[in-house]
């Protein structure tokens, strides 16, 4: 489990990203006595690697991340985007794209109105989630191998099944070549 919490490692690991087809990502926030949620943890997961971002580490500098959110090469992929994307353009003005939410996707594939990630993994990928860390501290620190464990486990199943998908604006493989 790597957990960055500087900006030289936050800037090799988007680095590293460029040209991903996707990327998974998901947050950890507090919002319990705040209008704004207060971003605590960025998550993403490349084709190679899955990373934890402490987005409340000493000097930190998001931008890396916020410009792998706006590259409109890679895909990003999310579970029930919404309040994902309200932090990301909270932090850039900008909403990522293009956007892929596999709870949308669900839904047209017959899952329900609201299908949970931890549903969607048992199902797809046969995996068990440990839920156990869902609703602790974000903002407390340091973070535990637990929680760094849960957080990853809500990016690293979303490849599951989603290798395949292409953004809208790449042409269809031609047959017969």
């Amino acid at each position: 489990m790597e957990l960055i919490t500087d900006t030289d490692a936050l800037t090799a690991f988007c680095a590293s990203q460029k040209g991903a087809q996707f990327v998974a990502i998901d947050t950890e926030f507090m919002r319990e006595r705040t209008y704004w949620p207060i971003l605590c943890v960025v998550q993403v997961a490349g084709p190679e690697k899955a990373v934890a971002i402490d987005a409340l580490a000493e000097g930190i500098d998001l931008a890396p991340l916020l410009a792998l959110m706006s590259d409109p090469a890679t895909l990003k992929v999310f579970h029930a985007a919404r309040q994902d994307l309200e932090i990301f353009f909270h932090l850039s003005g900008d909403v990522p794209h293009p956007v892929f939410d596999t709870q949308v996707a669900a839904m047209v594939c017959g899952f329900g109105d609201a299908v949970s990630y931890e549903t969607l993994v048992k199902r797809l990928a046969g995996a068990t989630l440990d839920k156990a860390s869902r609703f602790t501290d974000w903002a407390h620190r340091p973070l535990t191998d637990r929680q760094l464990s849960y957080a990853l486990d809500d990016v690293t199943h979303l490849h599951a099944g989603v290798g395949h998908v292409r953004p809208a604006h790449d042409s269809p493989p031609k047959s017969g070549t």
